[in-house]
């Protein structure tokens, strides 16, 4: 099956291309500029392999700027934690981090020249009356009765406002545009309000913080962005973008193209509500491995090859293609996993077999390749001996008639081993399993058994030699496609209780020295992470990846079969 995806659609590069070849654009430079209240997710990741991709190929620049006009929801840990998943997405940032609060004084004093203008004033209104005032889609907006104040005086309050002696809320310096536009982002948008809140960058010099709205293109053209790179939902916003570019004296002047946001099924990306899964304690923290989050994805073994992979098969259009299909994302990590992990086999739910034939003692080591097509990976030791664990999924007592697995006289290889029989099934009181005594055939080490066929194959581990393991088996956060598509219902009322399930498992001894966030595929079970998180001395956690099947690849091949 082929997953070449250069033919993946992304407008906003051939466009550069195009501007490019025709000389109508000389350095690109773009920039990346999250919100520190909160951690990165999947749809940043878009974002960031788009700005930082489109840098790297056409050989510019992509700066990484944090938006930190709102101290009051951001703290110093998402900074430091936005950084760390960009550098692990393999991307690096020109220049030093860059802040909105960096440019603090230079916008401050662009709203006295825009006040100078008789282009901005002080509003008295309140929230409340401010948005009364601005009316609807349908009904023009009313000009607020302190519009027309004099240039010195809209000076005099604004520069009280800076110095800290009105309320919150008390009043907010607006642009002075068109209350009659059909573009409500017109209808005297606010520049700064008053928040009487420590800032982690410029601690309490600012009583006043600009908007989004005033911070981001004057932001731009001070660091000459060259392409403004945002979600759809920004389109509205652009003339207001472009009116400030118009009306002030910035050294540059940036164009905003908007792309269509990530939007993915059984997934929910809203920072808000992601913050309140973490603090209700529904989930384990921002990189708990069920969260859409970067560090989430990256506890939960994905790659960052496989992250930036995904990005590209996904494509940048304009138009919303609706929901994404997780299974997607899963067929990108498969897909980088089934080539790089190293192999092992851990038993997730053992069942004791004591193999009668073994003599008491009887100690048996393979050397098996690390992986059966990358010599490089190297070899383990597996060791095989009398007692023995297997899955307790890999035995039956009833089969149906195509169980190629362990039954009552029934015979199965076990994997890179021999081939055994079942011969007695041992219960407990209850009547619950507790062992099976088997049999070896030991003519059967790396060849067929004489004149029978044995279909089945079972992973195992030697129970004196294995390592006691937590295996976290993961799955979608969300038993709903779309879990916040009623607003009006509670998101939380579709969490999958199944999510997360723990089970206390036995590997391989290679498994003893996983190194932290080192990835394998579990012979016949999945491919798994070691937890980073896992700091008890001699306890292992894996937390699984993704299991073995393929939904997408198999969707695309049955694609692919109707197109031929």
């Amino acid at each position: 099956m082929s997953t070449d995806t250069t033919s993946a659609p992304n407008f906003i590069r051939n466009q550069i291309r195009d501007e490019r070849e025709a000389g109508r654009t000389g350095k690109i430079v773009t920039r990346f500029p999250p919100e520190p209240n909160g951690f990165l997710h999947i749809g940043h990741a878009k974002s960031i392999c788009l700005n930082f991709g489109l840098a790297e190929q056409f050989g510019g620049d992509c700066h990484l700027r944090f938006d930190d006009t709102n101290p009051a929801k951001e703290e110093q840990a998402y900074i430091d934690a936005i950084k760390e998943d960009v550098s692990w997405l393999g991307f690096e940032w020109a220049g030093p981090v860059r802040f909105a609060s960096d440019y603090f004084d230079q916008l401050y004093a662009w709203a006295q020249h825009l006040i100078r203008e008789d282009k901005a004033y002080v509003d008295d209104l309140s929230p409340d009356e401010i948005r009364e005032y601005r009316g609807t889609l349908t009904e023009p907006g009313r000009p607020s009765p302190y519009r027309e104040r004099s240039v010195e005086e809209n000076l005099d309050l604004l520069e009280r406002m800076r110095t800290g002696e009105f309320a919150e809320g008390e009043k907010v310096l607006r642009a002075k545009i068109d209350m009659a536009s059909p573009n409500i982002n017109l209808r005297d948008p606010i520049l700064y309000r008053i928040r009487h809140a420590h800032h982690h960058q410029t601690g309490d010099r600012w009583k006043i913080y600009p908007s989004y709205d005033f911070t981001h293109g004057q932001s731009d053209a001070i660091e000459g962005i060259t392409h403004s790179i945002c979600t759809l939902e920004f389109e509205d916003h652009r003339p207001l973008y472009e009116w400030f570019l118009d009306n002030l004296p910035v050294p540059a002047r940036p164009r905003q193209i908007e792309f269509a946001r990530l939007n993915m099924n059984y997934t929910l990306t809203s920072k808000r509500k992601l913050k309140l899964l973490v603090d209700q304690g529904i989930v384990d923290g921002w990189d708990d491995p069920r969260l859409p989050t970067i560090s989430g994805m990256r506890r939960r073994g994905y790659t960052p090859a496989s992250i930036r992979k995904f990005c590209e098969m996904i494509g940048v259009t304009r138009a919303d293609g609706g929901l994404v299909d997780i299974a997607m994302l899963y067929h990108a990590i498969r897909a980088d996993l089934e080539d790089n992990a190293p192999r092992a086999m851990a038993v997730l739910k053992p069942l004791k077999v004591v193999l009668t034939n073994v003599p008491e003692g009887h100690e048996e080591t393979y050397e098996v390749p690390g992986h059966p097509a990358r010599d490089d990976l190297g070899v383990r030791q597996v060791p095989f001996s009398r007692e023995i664990v297997i899955d307790r999924d890999d035995f039956m007592e009833e089969p149906p008639k195509k169980f190629f697995r362990l039954a009552p006289g029934k015979e199965v290889r076990l994997r890179n081993s021999y081939v055994i029989r079942c011969d007695e099934v041992i219960k407990d009181d209850a009547g619950e399993i507790t062992e099976l005594h088997c049999s070896v055939d030991f003519d059967t080490l790396g060849r067929n058994p004489e004149g029978r066929k044995v279909k089945g194959v079972i992973h195992w581990v030697s129970a004196a030699h294995g390592v006691p393991m937590e295996v976290r088996l993961y799955d979608n956060l969300f038993l709903e496609e779309q879990p916040d598509r009623d607003k009006d219902a509670d998101f939380l009322e579709h969490l999958n209780p199944e999510s997360l399930v723990v089970c206390q498992a036995i590997g391989e001894p290679s498994l003893a020295q996983a190194a932290p966030e080192s990835r394998f595929q579990f012979e016949r079970v999945g491919y798994f992470c070691a937890d980073r998180h896992a700091s008890r001395e001699g306890h292992l956690v894996f937390n699984r990846t993704v299991g073995l099947k393929d939904s997408w690849a198999k969707a695309l091949k049955k694609d692919a079969q109707k197109k031929g």
